[in-house]
């Protein structure tokens, strides 16, 4: 994570500050501003109406018929949900180009996780209710202030609310979008907004790859059939190769085993045995040296697993072949590396923004859907949708509203001057 020098935000390309100015002092843009302050009850009740409807991984269509329908309300025309569930909606401008604002629609919670969603003062709190519920929000106060605003901008702003950007959803949802001939080459800026917060602004896609490790073998019991191939010792041995592979400070490279599942009981040699292993890596080749280390690893792990078994049986009767352990490996996430170029245009301006509004934000490495438009050399960034919040990913998550304006204010102030707007 790198601090923004206030020397760079002053630094800014001199036109971008200028134009950025120009933008916060036009009647209808301080208008706007003040709409993000009268309507926070109304922005509230959104999110949590939004947090109520579940969208578990692969099941987030109810959320989604639920934005369809606020999308047409604020006015937004040709509102449709794509084949993989995303919701689409646009504003209409002067360009054949688009700069989007997206949000992601998805949670980390199963299906039937209770959703007590409730308020206490300015403090909203209940599963989802800041990530992401506090981007859907800052999507639809940002279409309604839009809605209200007589602004003539000239690129169409292009709002969607993504599926699939929690876990083993994998980016699908933005994966599609930039896969789909419409929207592939149309889309010129991606804003996405995810949690809270005005301090961050992602620029630098975080790579990662997931795998399943599965080990099979003849099983039995543990004293009878003492001897046999152990799944678990082969993973263990292949986990002991992983765990002793160099990795670099730069470019920051990680690995981490955190799921393993296998056996019956303690008296039982496992059938079989699993593992999830995450490699993580602002490089996708220090990614791939890592994938090749944990196979090898793996490849040794089985083969010495296997040795130790055929040399227990030469003091046994012949064992058939099937007693030997086999492997697989599944790729289950593959989240492409991307890095905004320092003279991007979409960079500049949210310097610009930040400036003019007196924010003081980082440039942040993670994995966000903006790891898509990133890796494909389109301009994107990730940005929360101001206020605080916490407990992301737990039953106790919370978010603050206070302080929601100044994040509404630096979205609409970025999606202006990105899109051009007139005297």
């Amino acid at each position: 994570m790198e601090p923004i020098p206030q020397q760079a935000l002053s630094d800014s390309h001199p036109p971008v500050l200028e134009e950025v100015a120009r933008l916060a002092g036009l009647p209808e843009v301080r208008a706007a501003f003040g709409r993000f302050r009268a309507q926070e009850s109304q922005f509230a009740q959104w999110q949590m109406e939004a947090t109520r409807v579940a969208a578990p991984p692969f099941g987030e269509a109810a959320r989604g018929l639920w934005l369809a329908e606020r999308f047409r309300e604020l006015g937004l025309l040709d509102v449709q949900v794509d084949e993989v569930g995303n919701v689409f909606g646009i504003r209409p401008g002067h360009g054949s180009r688009y700069v989007a604002l997206s949000a992601h629609i998805d949670t980390v919670f199963p299906a039937a996780t209770p959703l007590h969603i409730r308020q206490q003062g300015s403090r909203l709190y209940g599963p989802g209710v800041a990530d992401n519920g506090a981007g859907i929000a800052a999507m639809l106060a940002v279409a309604s202030a839009l809605a209200r605003a007589r602004i003539a901008h000239s690129l169409p702003f292009l709002f969607i609310g993504n599926v699939g950007e929690e876990g083993e959803g994998d980016l699908r949802g933005m994966r599609h979008v930039f896969a789909t001939p419409r929207w592939r080459d149309a889309i010129a800026y991606s804003v996405i907004v995810d949690g809270a917060g005005t301090d961050t602004v992602v620029a630098e896609a975080l790579g990662s790859r997931r795998f399943e490790v599965i080990v099979r073998g003849p099983g039995g019991h543990s004293w009878s059939d003492f001897g046999a191939p152990n799944p678990i010792i082969a993973l263990a041995r292949a986990i002991e190769v992983l765990s002793q592979t160099p990795v670099p400070a730069s470019p920051k490279t990680t690995f981490n085993v955190g799921v393993i599942r296998g056996g019956t009981s303690v008296n039982s040699i496992p059938e079989s045995a699993s593992m999830r292993v995450d490699l993580r890596s602002t490089s996708m080749a220090e990614i791939d040296r890592l994938e090749r280390m944990l196979r090898l690893g793996l490849e040794q792990a089985v083969a010495l697993e296997n040795r130790a078994a055929a040399q227990h049986e030469n003091r046994r009767p012949p064992q058939p072949p099937s007693r030997m352990l086999q492997s697989e490996v599944l790729e289950i996430g593959n989240r492409p590396a991307g890095e905004l170029a320092a003279d991007a245009r979409l960079l500049k301006v949210i310097r610009a923004v930040d400036a003019q509004l007196g924010n003081n934000a980082q440039v942040q490495r993670a994995s966000t859907d903006a790891n898509i438009p990133l890796s494909l050399g389109r301009e994107a960034i990730a940005i929360g949708g101001g206020g605080s919040g916490g407990g992301a990913h737990t039953l106790q998550e919370w978010f603050d509203c206070d302080g929601r304006g100044l994040g509404l204010r630096r979205i609409l102030l970025t999606l202006l001057a990105l899109s051009g707007v007139g005297e």
